[in-house]
């Protein structure tokens, strides 16, 4: 979660620095990419309150409501960051853009949009490559977009996209404002403020995707699932393992269902035993995984009602 905080911290500075300066610029200029601009800061801002809010509710300690945590807060709140990307960031973009586009306003005096635009390169620049750096230690050797979309904490890759978007944004609203003014078509920035609309918007439907699949309850690789069935069938009172099932309850916590079938000639003690060293070893060699439930399969054979699945 460190490594998280340092990026979403690093994001929120440079935002804050450069929000109001940008609408300031764009008022001056009378530029809707530069109020477009404004705007992304703007929701940019929220949203990495938003993943400090998420991060800091998932920390909850269980209760007898959420007896498993609150681990899921910050994929909830991650979704919420990818809608409001969308809906405020993007869709007000394409707005302003669709808007000057077919009612083109003279620009004013361009020199403070160009002014805020390179001090914008540097501290959006800044954060990337803040956030850049944190993300490249959790690669463990993967490519860049393996390793998000196998990522199961959401505010890495989000503060990751979230900066991309925002230098690819400042490099059109440069190019686009120069053309517009030197060329006189004031219709070119309103084609600024749409482009950055449709990058937000693409942006927002990756993230959602992910941090839905993440809400929705997402599972362990298929090597982790192969190397429990070995850990369970290992087990000198096992006959096999019959079914699992497995969620992440949060980024450092995963939850592992199991129906085991025992061998028939194991009484009770001897049954619960074996949960016992199954579930230790689990849990020794898979740090992230926090809670093992083990259902003895009671179709496979009789068993006794004294032997309960529990974590």
């Amino acid at each position: 979660m460190a490594v998280a905080n340092k990026s979403i911290y690093a994001a929120l500075l440079a935002n804050l620095l450069i929000a109001i300066t940008k609408f300031i610029a764009g008022a001056i200029s009378n530029s809707a990419a530069m109020i477009a601009e404004g705007v992304h800061s703007v929701v940019d801002t929220i949203n990495q309150l938003l993943l400090l809010l998420g991060l800091s509710l998932s920390k909850k300690q269980p209760d007898k409501y959420h007896p498993l945590g609150y681990g899921k807060e910050l994929y909830f709140w991650s979704f919420v960051v990818s809608i409001l990307i969308f809906g405020l960031g993007g869709g007000i973009s394409v707005y302003q853009g669709i808007t000057h586009i077919l009612h083109p306003q003279k620009l004013g005096d361009v020199t403070w949009s160009y002014v805020v635009l390179a001090i914008s390169v540097v501290f959006e620049g800044a954060s990337l490559i803040i956030a850049a750096k944190e993300f490249n230690k959790l690669r463990e050797g993967q490519t860049w977009w393996d390793a998000i979309i196998r990522s199961k904490d959401p505010s890495t890759f989000l503060v990751l996209f979230e900066d991309s978007a925002a230098v690819v944004g400042l490099f059109i609203v440069a190019t686009c404002l120069y053309l517009s003014h030197h060329l006189n078509k004031p219709y070119i920035d309103g084609i600024a403020s749409l482009l950055i609309g449709l990058i937000l918007i693409a942006v927002s439907l990756i993230l959602a995707h992910e941090s839905r699949s993440l809400l929705m309850g997402e599972g362990i690789k298929k090597g982790t699932k192969k190397r429990i069935k070995e850990i369970t069938e290992s087990d000198k009172g096992v006959l096999s393992l019959m079914h699992l099932m497995s969620t992440y309850q949060s980024p450092e916590e995963i939850l592992v269902m199991m129906i085991v079938a025992f061998k028939p000639n194991l009484n009770t003690n001897e049954i619960n035993d074996s949960i016992d060293r199954i579930r230790e070893e689990i849990k020794i060699e898979f740090a992230l995984i926090k809670f093992v439930i083990i259902q003895p399969d009671v179709y496979a054979d009789k068993v006794d009602p004294d032997v309960q699945a529990y974590i």
